[in-house]
């Protein structure tokens, strides 16, 4: 049973349902009903949280489906391993036991079984010398034996075992003869066994008890002995605290035995508790306990003013009777309650209490901005043209044809790249990115003639011509009007109103079936376009060229449209690009395509690009990475256990250098040993200085005087130097004599140690290598950052599935980055019903608690702009809100301690890309296209008059060029494939005319790469 702060969980009861209709709410793995669909919310909330524990192997920090997952899997996998023969006896042996740990009943059960063999087991004897597997058939115990010393003997067993391989053989052997295979009884699956059949209450001393169903089939006895029950311990408990009570002393000091004859007892001594209150108000207490213990004084009596100074003042009817009065009563005060616990963090977002802090403002994408913002939150140019619907499309679009870009063949692109080619591709201003990503995508929908020109997706049908020929048949029938009925015999008013209503009746359906007619009626003439155009087999060929690729898009669009899923989409772009009162041609289709908006254009995109996802060579693509992965893995494992190794190897260098140390302690450096010795060595300094200044005096006077000794001079100082540097040999000599054995040994860990610090370094940068490959990898999906308070989602687009500023050998890798931008994305329904537009009751409450409703917090902390659903999208592009959006996080909820976790690790190049899409944004043209202009040349113009024709305007995205498909394909995607080369069994005439008349290859331009270093 899988286990909560360990102890089993327990499922909720079914509730009772008022009426069998009522709609409920099932969780299937645990068999739970709710009739109320937050309970059943709450209950799904805490079986996914990570705090579950698997009873078999006992991993925890699972959630609780995956702990049952594993328990199943861990159950059976012990069933298989343990011994059949060894279930019976070993939980007769745990069944009632009271040993508390379970490892020391392990313990105790494997050392009683481990030399125990029982009939059924498979176990190998040794006969004659050989080894034989057998089974063991019955066994004899034999007892222990009293010797005349009256010592006894060990007890021992015999065992017939029938051998295998000797079928009419059986041999008896004793315990020195017979063992076990050394992996079927071991401590560990003892362990999962026990685990898996026994149970046992949390209370202390509690037995351990086989599960019913378990000791039903080993037919063992369940019932408890009465000393071992819970009430028989909770009686005997409480029979012990009364014993313990009577044995106290009383307020006087003598034991309060019935009998009075057992030892006396000294009270116990206790410090008396230290009282918060002060010492004022206990005066005042004990004053007013006093007033109201001594009564007033009966009439007829003196009543004695009391003394100033007399520390007895007793009433007069107390002097009167001559007996002291009776001591104070004390009311014990009672204790104020514990303060709650402190709350153990994390706990859900929103129960945290509101900080004061407001989220940094969101920038928008589009015109239609779900909250009203100024114009600086909206900074591209062109946001006035797109809609809110269609950000979430580019960004999905954007993310699939810059991950799978190997399987596309296409270079790497910038969001910004992309959404301008969007923009302001058209007749006037073609654009090789916007024609590319079209090209590219249509042709993994359909496979080449040379790969054999298959379909890769699943088309709904055509009407074919027969079947719309019966339709216009039945149709006619339907048409031609019956002869309207003459009444029969003798008309009555009753007769004639039936047939006038049946007929108005008839005319009103007729009327209705023209209106939906015409309503369903084609509002385009893609029909009619399409009529002898063969869009696959276009494909197929690959000619995508001279706007045909737009009239594929048509044809596809067309047949995607009888689906119930694209109808109402592509009908829309249907409209746009073969309208109705338009002739449908090649070049009204081109024309109609380039004068598409930008909402358009990204919802056309989306829809092929959703295609891809069914083809086999983006699921080979998905199937070839996760292989990929998991060799990746593999490798790691195999760095981070050297890396350990290492490490290990490191510490005990580093023991070994700590030992060897205070033998090979540097010598002491200078300034520290002039302080020690400085007396003598200012006095040698002194003598030398003297000696020089003697020695240079000498020579300045006796210069001029004998010139003849100079040479003398000169050789009696290299003698001086020559004996100076002999004495400095010697000494250096000496002192290396006097260095400890020990220093080779010391230098060799240094060196080891220096060695292994590199290794340990290399096997760091490999699985720091290994992490970015296992990122770019990911591809199947892409990976949310994490959730807010408010449950808004945070997506840094680079994150995985791609390089983080996209392909190194791109056209566009000057600019450095791929998107940019940190993303916010909106609740999705079932987040904003259940957890921010909540029902008024728990509106209520959270209210009562907190002085606000969640979308009054939502507004207040979020500020003044917001996303409210999953279509809606926000982005911060600006380095500085970053880091605040980090601050705004509180770590104490687990939402945000997850995404502030993830904003963390990657903060440092999500801002140094933020600060490279700045830079990039902010020139004006790209770097290379500066460098590829030439120097204008001066030129005279006399008598010429050239018409000027105004230049094109110089978009960013036009910069961008398909390198990959030119060096993979050697043509664009957009541009027709090379013709096939001519065979070169040739004469020498027809090889040198064939040289002249050769075709020439497809003019590409290559920009130069620029590898990111």
């Amino acid at each position: 049973m899988v286990l909560f702060k360990r102890k089993p969980v327990q499922f909720l009861p079914v509730p009772e349902l008022e009426d069998d209709d009522q709609e409920v709410w099932y969780i299937e793995k645990t068999g739970e009903v709710f009739d109320k669909y937050e309970h059943y919310l709450t209950r799904l909330d805490f079986y996914n949280q990570p705090r579950f524990i698997c009873t078999i192997t006992g991993h925890s920090g699972m959630n609780f489906f995956d702990a049952l997952e594993s328990e199943m899997v861990g159950a059976r996998e012990v069933e298989q391993a343990f011994p059949e023969a060894l279930k019976g006896p070993v939980l007769r042996r745990v069944q009632f036991q009271t040993t508390s740990r379970i490892d020391a009943l392990v313990d105790s059960v494997y050392d009683e079984f481990k030399g125990d063999y029982y009939p059924g087991e498979a176990v190998t004897v040794h006969v004659g010398g050989e080894r034989l597997r057998g089974i063991v058939r019955d066994k004899t115990r034999f007892g222990s034996k009293v010797l005349p010393d009256g010592t006894l003997t060990q007890p021992f067993s015999r065992y017939f075992v029938s051998l295998e391989d000797r079928e009419e053989e059986e041999a008896v052997v004793d315990d020195a003869h017979i063992f076990r295979d050394r992996n079927m009884f071991t401590k560990s699956v003892l362990r999962s066994f026990i685990k898996k059949t026994v149970t046992r209450e949390a209370w202390n001393g509690a037995p351990w008890l086989v599960k019913n169903d378990v000791a039903e089939q080993y037919r063992i006895d369940t019932r408890v002995p009465p000393h071992l029950r819970y009430d028989t311990k909770l009686l005997e408990r409480k029979q012990m605290q009364a014993a313990k009570r009577m044995s106290l002393p009383d307020l006087n000091g003598t034991n309060s035995s019935p009998n009075g004859n057992g030892p006396l007892r000294l009270p116990e001594l206790k410090p008396a508790p230290k009282s918060h209150k002060s010492k004022a108000l206990q005066a005042m207490q004990a004053q007013k306990g006093k007033s109201s213990v001594l009564a007033p004084p009966e009439p007829g009596q003196f009543a004695a003013m009391p003394i100033p100074g007399n520390p007895f003042q007793f009433p007069i009817q107390f002097r009167n009777n001559g007996t002291a009065p009776p001591a104070p009563l004390s009311y014990a005060q009672p204790d104020p309650p514990p303060p709650p616990p402190p709350p153990k963090y994390p706990i859900e977002d929103l129960q945290l209490e509101p900080r004061g802090r407001v989220r940094p403002q969101l920038k928008f994408l589009c015109k239609d901005p779900p909250v009203q913002v100024s114009g600086e939150e909206i900074k591209v140019p062109w946001s006035d043209a797109l809609l809110m619907k269609s950000v979430g499309p580019l960004l999905e679009t954007w993310d699939t044809l810059n991950v799978y870009c190997e399987i596309f063949k296409l270079d790497s692109f910038t969001f910004d790249d992309f959404v301008e080619a969007m923009q302001v591709a058209s007749e006037e201003v073609p654009v090789q990115l916007f024609d590319e990503v079209h090209c590219a995508v249509l042709k993994i929908l359909v496979s080449s003639e040379a790969d054999g020109g298959k379909v890769q997706i699943q088309l709904p049908e055509l009407e074919s011509e027969e079947d719309e020929d019966e339709d216009e048949d039945e149709d006619d029938e339907e048409a031609t009007p019956e002869p309207e009925p003459q009444p029969t015999g003798r008309a009555t008013r009753g007769s004639l109103a039936k047939l006038e209503a049946e007929r108005l009746a008839a005319e009103a359906a007729q009327a209705e079936k023209e209106m939906q007619e015409a309503l369903d009626a084609p509002k385009h003439r893609a029909e009619e376009l399409l009529e002898d155009y063969d869009w696959i087999e276009r494909l197929r060929k690959r000619e995508l060229h001279n706007g045909e690729w737009q009239l594929i898009m048509v044809g596809l669009l067309h047949q995607l449209s009888k689906a119930d899923r694209h109808k109402e989409n592509c009908e829309e772009l249907l409209e746009e690009l073969v309208p109705k009162d338009v002739e449908p041609t090649r070049e009204t289709v081109c024309q109609h395509y380039a004068r598409l908006d930008i909402n358009h254009r990204a919802q056309a995109l989306q829809i092929i690009c959703m295609l891809t996802a069914e083809t086999k060579a983006i699921r080979g693509y998905m199937e070839d990475c996760s292989e990929q992965m998991t060799a990746y893995r593999k490798e790691k494992i195999e760095w981070q256990r050297q890396r350990k190794q290492g490490l290990e190897e490191l510490k005990t260098l580093n023991d070994q250098r700590k030992i060897l140390l205070p033998d090979n302690m540097p010598p002491s450096p200078p300034p520290e040993s002039a302080k020690t010795n400085g007396d003598a060595k200012v006095s040698d300094g002194e003598e030398l200085t003297a000696d020089a200044s003697d020695e240079a005096a000498d020579t300045e006077e006796e210069a001029p005087v004998n010139r003849k000794l100079r040479r003398g001079q000169d050789r009696a100082a290299e003698r001086k130097r020559k004996e100076k540097e002999e004495q400095k040999r010697k000494e250096e000599a000496e002192a290396a004599a006097k260095l400890p054995k020990q220093s080779k040994q010391f230098l060799k860990v240094l060196k080891d140690i220096q060695k292994k610090e590199d290794a340990i370094k290399k096997c760091e940068e490999e699985i720091a290598v290994i992490d970015n490959d296992l990122r770019e990898a990911d591809c199947p999906r892409t990976r949310v950052l994490g959730k807010d308070r408010f449950w808004n989602r945070y997506y840094w687009f680079e994150r995985n599935g791609m390089p983080y500023a996209g392909l190194p050998d791109s056209s566009t890798a000057s600019a450095e980055y791929a998107n940019g931008c940190l993303w916010v994305q909106g609740p999705d329904e079932l987040e904003r019903e259940g957890y921010i537009d909540m029902p008024s009751e728990y509106q209520n409450e959270y209210k009562a608690k907190f002085n606000m409703t969640v979308p009054e917090r939502k507004k207040i902390e979020e500020g003044s702009t917001s996303v409210f659903n999953a279509r809606q999208w926000g982005y911060y592009s600006e380095p500085e809100q970053v880091l605040a959006l980090i601050d705004w996080l509180d770590p104490r909820g687990y939402n945000e301690l997850k995404l502030r976790k993830e904003l963390v690790n990657y903060r440092e190049r999500i801002m140094k890309h933020m600060e490279n899409r700045k830079a990039y944004l902010a020139t004006e043209e790209p770097e290379e296209e500066k460098k590829e202009e030439p120097p204008a040349k001066r030129m005279s113009t006399r008598g010429r008059t050239a018409p000027t024709t105004p230049e094109p305007p110089n978009y960013r995205c036009l910069s961008w060029e398909n390198t990959t498909a030119t060096e993979e394909l050697g043509h664009l995607h957009s541009e027709a494939p090379p013709p096939p080369a001519r065979s070169r069994k040739q004469t020498g005439r027809k090889r040198d005319s064939g040289a002249v008349a050769a075709d020439p290859e497809p003019a590409t331009t290559r920009r130069s790469k620029k590898v990111r270093h």
